[in-house]
């Protein structure tokens, strides 16, 4: 089974919550929007932490660590390719108008022989939570979901809410 960890960094603006998204890179994603973009998230090394492991992806995805601030655990969510991605909330705020990603390789186009290398996500951006549920791959939502209910001030902010 995939597994995936990643920290979903929020804020608040003028009232109102903002997550930071990364649009994937590479030519799959290159003219996509909705469904193209993703917390920022990664494979544990084998025996590493989850939590250890969605620090140091979203320092290689972004360019710079998380900025320190207190965490949510946003539980365990599965994707639609089976893969199972587990997630904590931080509060903090972070100028992602550059960003440096970690570069991935692939074939391209498709049984070409050709090799291309492009950033693993080629931008991020910061979203209000509605319009981030719009562009997020859709198995995500329900992390932006349980960010929603466990922030303070909402109705079910006293425990995680079940997910899947």
């Amino acid at each position: 089974m995939r597994r995936s960890a990643g920290i979903l960094l929020h804020r608040e603006v003028d009232g109102r919550v903002e997550v930071l998204l990364g649009h994937m890179g590479g030519p799959l994603w290159a003219r996509k929007d909705a469904g193209a973009w993703t917390i920022p998230k990664g494979e544990p090394a084998d025996g590493e932490d989850p939590h250890v492991a969605a620090v140091r992806e979203f320092t290689e995805e972004i360019g710079r660590p998380p900025p320190p601030g207190p965490e949510i655990d946003l539980g365990t969510v599965r994707q639609r390719g089976g893969k199972l991605v587990t997630a904590w909330a931080r509060r903090g705020d972070l100028d992602v108008t550059t960003i440096a990603s970690n570069p991935v390789e692939m074939e391209w186009p498709p049984r070409s022989g050709r090799r291309i290398v492009f950033p693993e996500l080629d931008r991020a951006a910061w979203f209000p939570l509605d319009e981030a549920r719009a562009l997020v791959i859709g198995g995500q939502v329900p992390l932006l979901d349980a960010l929603e209910a466990r922030l303070p001030g909402s109705s079910t902010d006293g425990g995680p809410p079940p997910l899947g």
